[in-house]
């Protein structure tokens, strides 16, 4: 019998975490390092949505996201004083696709992700330093003098990946031009219902109240920023509340009864979108690949679908480095689209001044319910490869 194939998995994160219980899926022998001392996630939550959904599901990987958070039931936009801007018709292109999309903290999605990676190797305080590939294989050397050789090497290893910058080499990062404030709290009010996300726009400012169940709200905030402000936020409470002044009362209480250290201020940056992401043996797979504003809430699933891509191109190859190309290809027009749509609509919905902010307002008041669903159905449909969890035969050889 031929030998199992081995993958290193660079960063435990959701795209590292989510390639390693695919890979296995598939049969290949995997282990992960992260630099991290422990995987931990606190602050803020996440959408999982439907397109991330069926991709797990086309592996048969079932983590009980909607017993974890909460479905997405009803998503409204409204204005400073509250009034609706627009319904989104997130409910019925869900029900149409036939699986749901579920909001969760990003702690809890690790916690799920980190159950079903039981049994592959994840080793913490272990940091990448650079990899060499020699023929068809990789080895990984690690900070701490350290080294390991696999099959085939992913780089899933975040915005700073050590894996990408050594493919790709020195890059800047593109600054949104806004900070983001996120917080998770216990959370009740009377104007908003069980299973609702509710954007709120205002004037070069925005903010957002996701139910991810169990009585937890996450909230964001975002309000232009120069970038060296953003970079380096040293403001507390006060500061978000004073920018919220005059905002509807539920908006205000999230961040009244959201504890001052569990609120985080962190820049919204992206990079020019990577055309090659590896070389060899050797790939980038979610953040690592392809870092994306946040205007879509796509990030976590195009780094899920990735992952399910990635293993069912490895499924049954006769030549690693191949199939990831094969990957790569597969991968980059869905990731190139999204990353574009996330900047503009970010650019968009952060709109500053009168006129602009009327325009915002009223190009998505007035567009056609036709058309509004078909910007917003393609994101949460995966492109599935012609496999499903029967169709993967076992072990890869």
């Amino acid at each position: 019998m031929a030998q199992r194939r081995t993958a290193i998995v660079v960063g435990a994160g959701i795209g590292g975490l989510t390639a390693a219980i695919a890979l296995r899926r598939v049969g290949v022998d995997v282990r992960v390092y992260e630099r991290a001392p422990e995987i931990r996630a606190a602050g803020f939550g996440l959408s999982v949505m439907s397109n991330a959904v069926a991709a797990l599901d086309a592996l048969g990987i079932d983590l009980r996201l909607a017993k974890r958070g909460r479905t997405l039931d009803t998503y409204h936009v409204r204005d400073t004083r509250g009034r609706l801007i627009r319904e989104f018709p997130f409910p019925e292109i869900i029900a149409r696709l036939g699986v749901p999309s579920v909001c969760i903290s990003r702690a809890d999605l690790l916690r799920a992700l980190t159950e079903e990676a039981a049994g592959i190797p994840i080793e913490l305080g272990r940091s990448a330093e650079r990899f060499e590939t020699e023929g068809d294989r990789v080895r990984l050397h690690l900070a701490d003098g350290g080294a390991d050789e696999a099959d085939l090497l992913v780089g899933a290893d975040g915005f700073h990946s050590v894996v990408r910058a050594q493919i790709a080499g020195p890059e800047p990062a593109h600054d949104s031009g806004y900070i983001c404030w996120l917080g998770i709290t216990d959370y009740e009010h009377p104007r908003f219902a069980p299973g609702s996300v509710v954007h709120y726009w205002g004037d070069g400012q925005r903010f957002g109240l996701v139910d991810i169940g169990h009585g937890r709200l996450y909230w964001w905030a975002t309000k232009n920023m120069p970038a060296e402000r953003s970079a380096n936020w040293d403001g507390d409470k006060a500061e978000v509340l004073r920018a919220l002044s005059g905002w509807p009362d539920e908006v205000r209480h999230a961040v009244r009864v959201t504890p001052p250290s569990d609120i985080l201020g962190i820049p919204s940056r992206d990079r020019t979108f990577l055309e090659r992401w590896g070389h060899g043996p050797v790939t980038l797979l979610g953040d690592a690949a392809h870092p994306m504003l946040t205007s879509l809430g796509q990030g976590s699933a195009m780094a899920i679908e990735d992952a399910v891509v990635l293993a069912h191109t490895l499924s049954g190859a006769d030549h690693v480095p191949s199939a990831l190309r094969s990957y790569e290809d597969a991968r980059r027009e869905r990731t190139r689209g999204i990353v574009e749509a996330t900047r503009a609509i970010s650019d968009f919905e952060q709109s500053e001044g009168p006129v602009r902010r009327r325009v915002r307002d009223a190009y998505f008041r007035f567009m056609s319910h036709r058309s509004l669903v078909g910007k917003l159905e393609p994101a949460l449909t995966f492109p599935a490869p012609a496999f499903s969890a029967a169709s993967v035969k076992g072990p890869v050889q």
